[in-house]
């Protein structure tokens, strides 16, 4: 195997387990403390990233194939008949605007968690109001970390536009990834399965059985795989690089079942020690057990790739080493049962009834020292 071909190969498989990684801690949720009643509250530097958790239930998990189908298949159909470049300019406005949201988001992350650099939050709230209660509609939270991250995030997606460099392209790639798999969440294992188990039959349907996959994966300008050159040190112009590439599903898909085994980890922690202090470490069985399986499948697929000259379906190998990963650790721990009845709290869904009368105001609250500022219509009325 030539060096540069080695090289290419190292660099998908790091910028696959990359996300995976930091993305299944990011999707840890600590309990938080009680409020104290007396006094302002402590600024809390996690709390700039709530964002809201979009969960996957095993109706969404069956129904997941058969929509990735129609999808596919209508992407293959688009680009047959309407002008590529077209389609491509208007997918690229479209990503370049969850580029610079899911850039924010990473480059915010990364500056608090590995820089140490913390700063006050602000939180923006939107509700609806009624005479029984307030309906929450949409939250978000910042501080001036995230507005220097979405500076810098709108001049990156500018360089991308213009120069579709693929370096530019990567980091996209990873910032949806990283987020993808921070705030998509699974139910349960049985959830979890179910969806591998579908996308297995998809990718082997759609790669081994049609060209659709590889044509609209070679069509599709937008920043949804990660790439690398095959010559990375040649002199050669990047118009005439070659690259190997590995899809955004094939790192979120498996990703967010990786990030379940931490979350599960991360429960048998806090029922075992309920009064354990944040961010502290805990045993990750389950969660190192998937990660190293997600890795041995990458590297299978990457290997078949290479002798056979010809594309792979990734989540041939990715998804039977996930599920039986969890199964055989769950076996020797002796904990199946609970893999299989494992559900993930916050995840059923809770109906409100609607309101007769309703009234919208905004409300921004300053985490700093507790101060809240808030800017609502005023609305008294007396109930008998």
């Amino acid at each position: 195997m030539e060096t540069g071909l080695f090289v290419a190969y190292l660099a998908l498989c790091s910028m696959a387990v990359g996300p995976i990684y930091y993305g299944s801690f990011a999707s840890i949720k600590w309990p938080k403390k009680k409020k104290s009643k007396k006094g302002p509250q402590p600024h809390d530097s996690d709390s700039s990233d709530e964002e809201s958790i979009e969960s996957l239930s095993t109706e969404d998990a069956y129904l997941f194939p058969f929509f990735g189908s129609i999808v596919l298949f209508s992407l293959y159909l688009i680009f047959k008949l309407l002008d590529k470049d077209y389609v491509n300019y208007l997918v690229n406005a479209y990503f370049s605007f969850l580029g610079i949201i899911a850039l924010t988001s990473l480059g915010a992350h990364m500056v608090r968690n590995f820089v140490g650099i913390k700063a006050d939050a602000y939180r923006f709230i939107l509700t609806k109001k009624s005479k029984v209660t307030k309906i929450e509609i949409y939250k978000t939270s910042f501080t001036v970390i995230h507005i220097g991250a979405f500076l810098l995030s709108v001049l990156l997606t500018a360089y991308y536009i213009f120069t579709k460099n693929w370096i530019a392209s990567n980091l996209f790639g990873l910032a949806f990834a990283f987020n993808g798999i921070k705030m998509l969440s699974l139910d349960s294992f049985k959830t979890g399965m179910i969806l591998l188990s579908g996308l297995f039959f998809y990718d082997i349907f759609w790669v081994f059985g049609t060209e659709v996959m590889v044509t609209v994966a070679k069509s599709f300008d937008a920043p949804i795989k990660v790439v690398w050159p095959k010559k990375f040190f040649g002199l050669e112009s990047e118009e005439a690089l070659q690259f190997t590439m590995l899809g955004l599903g094939d790192i979120v898909v498996p990703g967010i079942y990786v990030a379940l085994c931490l979350r599960f980890d991360h429960n048998i922690y806090l029922k075992k020690n309920p009064n354990a202090a944040k961010h502290s470490s805990f045993p990750t069985t389950y969660f190192n057990s998937c990660f190293a399986a997600y890795l041995i499948g990458l590297i299978t697929t990457i290997v078949v790739m290479h002798t056979f000259k010809a594309a792979q379906p990734a989540l041939l190998y990715l998804s039977p080493a996930c599920i039986i990963s969890v199964l055989i650790t769950g076996a020797i721990k002796g904990e199946l049962k609970d893999d299989e009845n494992t559900e993930e709290e916050g995840t059923k869904d809770k109906s409100v009834a609607d309101a007769a009368t309703e009234e919208e105001y905004v409300e921004v609250e300053s985490l700093a020292g507790g101060a809240k500022n808030r800017k609502n219509k005023k609305s008294t009325k007396k109930n008998h």
